[in-house]
């Protein structure tokens, strides 16, 4: 079989939180495989021309999916604190903790990611040999208080915007004039594009770390509000902005495959493209014939069905399309996987909170949607439903709502643990018809009684968030539960 052409013919079984997953490693002579993640920022698959967007071409990203997979059902978490922590830990939100979404710089409280509490992919990629970067946005931690936060956590290089730091106003500015922070500090780039700077620096790394394997993290500050001009374009309304926004990321994401072949990269990367999120809700976009308004910070299928690409020239067969189920805590172990670490086994000896989620898919992008260990997949969270004590943040909903999905029928779960609405995803793809309360025939009664057994294995209270209070800062802010209004 390919998959041992390709890996050490001794394959090694260990046990995930959810399940066993069978480990393949590189052999000993062989370069494991270099990993570009591309994770653009609140954009859904209706402006994305390769999944039937109608009011964009988005040629390159077209380009990447035709190389390798098309993943229709990818399953992220609705909102950017949730989605990102949930990608470096391999688990759900309800077991890490970040239901809500917090933005550190901002609002403090000593709140941070804290890499000794909770698992860390990028960290175990280091230890496995790899040259790490990334350069984008972070946002789960406040670059003043904690200046080495990324190295930390295991990046040997990164150019990062602070995200909007309470009290420093420039911080503010992700696109023109960047406020950007590297290993120099921060500085204000006037005249600059953000994304270019980005885009650049991770040109430069690729170039300097060729010898290596490489890991490069891409979480882009394209395409969130607020919504701007580019380089290229120019606009006088939202819509166009956006749409010039999202053309602008096509063509970055062209430019880094691009530099990856000049390099001699191209057939040893696996290249991720995805998103954290859906679309900003006050953008609609034409999809399918359908007029699709952005699902961010819903649990809709169009806040949290991501678009989900990976090529691999080297090993995958181009020109395929995938409907295994995935979601975004599957991303820690297939990265794992691929690179030949089985760190997971400290994690299980450690205590329960390192137990991982997720489930690696390795063995679908090398033989197919029939060698998925997946059965069902959950997205929750969102919204800034938290409040700061004396230990920090505190989730309001000791149980938040979620959804949950197989191949054919969706459950939404709400915040006491009852099923809220059901749907068959495959007819009605847009949720129009509740079936609820139409249980009447063996199919939607089995699809619904599976799911609701699964929300039953799941903790009875979600956990709050993990980690070490940092000092207390002047820019901190407090939330009054009753009204969710940050307040100082």
């Amino acid at each position: 079989m390919l998959i041992r052409r390709i890996f050490c013919a001794s394959i090694l079984v260990f046990l995930f939180g959810c399940g066993d997953a069978a480990k393949t490693k590189p052999s000993a002579d062989q370069q494991p495989p270099n990993i570009l993640f591309i994770l653009v920022d609140d954009l859904g698959k209706e402006w994305i021309s390769s999944y039937g967007a109608e009011d964009i071409e988005t040629p390159n990203i077209d380009a990447l999916a035709k190389s390798g997979i098309k993943f229709n059902n990818v399953y992220s978490m609705p909102q950017c604190t949730p989605s990102r922590v949930t990608l470096l830990t391999g688990q759900y939100p309800f077991r890490h903790g970040w239901v809500n979404h917090w933005d550190v710089p901002r609002w403090g409280g000593g709140a941070h990611f804290d890499e000794i509490e909770n698992p860390a992919l990028v960290n175990e990629l280091r230890r496995a040999g790899y040259k790490t970067c990334i350069a984008g946005k972070w946002q789960i931690d406040d670059f003043r208080v904690e200046p080495d936060a990324l190295e930390k956590v295991g990046f040997d290089e990164y150019c990062m915007w602070t995200g909007y730091e309470a009290g420093i106003e420039a911080s503010a500015e992700r696109y023109w004039d960047p406020y950007v922070y590297t290993k120099e500090g921060c500085k204000t780039y006037p005249g600059a594009f953000g994304p270019d700077i980005f885009r650049d620096f991770i040109i430069d790394f690729l170039k300097e770390n060729k010898e290596d394997p490489m890991f490069v993290y891409y979480p882009m500050v394209l395409t969130h509000t607020p919504l701007v001009n580019t380089p290229d374009e120019s606009a006088n309304d939202n819509l166009g902005k956006h749409k010039a926004m999202v053309r602008y990321t096509d063509k970055i994401v062209g430019q880094l495959v691009a530099a990856l072949k000049q390099n001699g990269l191209l057939e040893n990367t696996l290249i991720v493209f995805t998103t954290d999120n859906g679309t900003t809700q006050s953008i609609t976009g034409t999809y399918k014939g359908e007029q699709v308004k952005g699902g961010k910070s819903t649990t809709l299928e169009a806040g949290i069905c991501e678009p989900f690409l990976v090529s691999w020239p080297g090993q995958i067969k181009p020109d395929q399309e995938s409907n295994a189920l995935i979601d975004f805590t599957d991303v820690l172990p297939t990265f794992l996987d691929l690179a030949g670490v089985g760190s997971k086994d400290k994690w299980k000896d450690v205590n329960a909170s390192h137990i991982i989620d997720g489930k690696s898919f390795a063995k679908v992008l090398l033989e197919g949607d029939k060698a998925s260990q997946r059965n069902w997949i959950l997205g929750m969270g969102g919204g800034n439903f938290a409040r700061l004590t004396e230990g920090g943040v505190e989730n309001q909903y000791k149980f938040r709502d979620r959804v949950l999905r197989d191949q054919k029928f969706k459950l939404y779960i709400d915040s006491k643990g009852e099923p809220e609405k059901f749907f068959d995803v495959v007819n009605d793809p847009f949720e129009r018809h509740d079936l609820k309360d139409s249980l009447n025939t063996p199919e939607r009664k089995n699809g619904f009684n599976n799911l609701l057994e699964v929300v039953h294995s799941f903790p009875k209270e979600d956990s709050d968030p993990k980690y070490k209070n940092n000092p207390p800062q002047d820019w901190d802010v407090k939330v009054t539960a009753e009204s969710g209004i940050w307040k100082k």
